[in-house]
């Protein structure tokens, strides 16, 4: 019997997020800290959430976010590299420091030292780029050569490469984290395929077209999915929310006008190289025209110039 999918348009969540950030997976949540951290905690009612969604007063959010056991836990899904990840960490760490001084209420101007939980920045990279299965991102990295050792400040992040078929070590002590690895690579290549067979070029229709092969991608993958799947039955009672999810990035307009955004960019740059390519090419013909001009003058031979060049 074929499913029909109501798309939830307004989620703006990240399906990694939906799955390891909420109460009702936090068994999850603890096997990826496990995992992550090499430990073998067993209460995952250690864990509280405080993803900076949670704080109104706070007008940015993280994916998800947690305290265990003396440390600040933020976790980042990337689908595509970004070497900027330490900035925006830095941002998330100082928000929540902040929301955890005010709901302890601490006083920061006191003369007391303020206890605060160790952060721990983990970023789970799953885009077709090819990476190595851990690679640590600095704040440092961005800051001038000839000064970043004088630096007074530092944020390290491990980036973690959570592609189905890589890391294994890290996948297989997370089964939930295998599972859901797996997941996207089918949803991937089962997209991949609709996709190499469709012909549409029209902006708008192509994206349309992109959220039918979606949603077929969605359900043909829960259907092959194994029944022994953790994260299974969660899935399929979710599946609108999932599709809502991971549609987002498609039918999102703020997202679409980044990307198009971006290809006038490099459209103008192409553009720009192209006149200084053409401009270098009048010049040298210039020069070889004036260098034949005089070689045809030493040599006796009359040239007849245009004054107005």
């Amino acid at each position: 019997m074929t499913r029909e999918l109501q798309v939830n348009r307004e989620h703006k969540d990240r399906l990694f997020n939906f799955i390891f950030g909420q109460d009702e997976n936090r068994e999850w949540t603890l096997s990826l800290y496990n995992a992550v951290n090499g430990s073998h905690y067993t209460d995952a009612s250690q864990i509280k959430f405080n993803t900076l969604d949670n704080f109104l007063y706070i007008s940015m959010r993280n994916d998800t976010s947690f305290l265990m056991t003396g440390t600040l836990n933020l976790y980042e899904h990337q689908a595509s590299y970004n070497p900027n990840m330490p900035v925006r960490m830095m941002e998330y760490v100082s928000n929540l420091f902040s929301a955890y001084i005010k709901e302890n209420c601490f006083d920061l101007y006191g003369s007391a030292l303020i206890p605060l939980p160790t952060p721990k920045l983990v970023v789970f990279y799953n885009g077709t780029a090819k990476v190595e299965d851990e690679i640590i991102l600095k704040l440092s990295d961005s800051f001038e050569e000839q000064t970043k050792e004088e630096t007074d400040i530092e944020v390290k992040v491990r980036m973690l490469n959570v592609n189905y078929g890589e890391n294994e070590e890290l996948l297989h002590a997370c089964k939930p984290l295998e599972e859901y690895a797996w997941f996207v690579e089918n949803v991937r290549e089962i997209m991949e395929k609709l996709k190499e067979k469709d012909e549409e070029t029209d902006f708008e229709k192509k994206r349309e077209h992109e959220m039918k092969h979606l949603s077929e991608a969605v359900k043909t993958t829960l259907e092959i999915m194994p029944k022994d799947f953790l994260i299974r039955e969660f899935l399929l009672r979710q599946e609108a929310s999932v599709m809502g999810i991971m549609g987002a990035g498609i039918m999102d307009p703020s997202v679409q006008e980044i990307y198009l955004e971006r290809g006038r960019r490099e459209g103008r740059m192409e553009e720009r190289a192209n006149t200084e390519r053409e401009m270098k090419r009048a010049d040298q013909l210039d020069e070889k025209v004036k260098r034949l001009t005089d070689i045809l003058i030493q040599n006796g031979i009359e040239v007849e110039t245009d004054e107005n060049n």
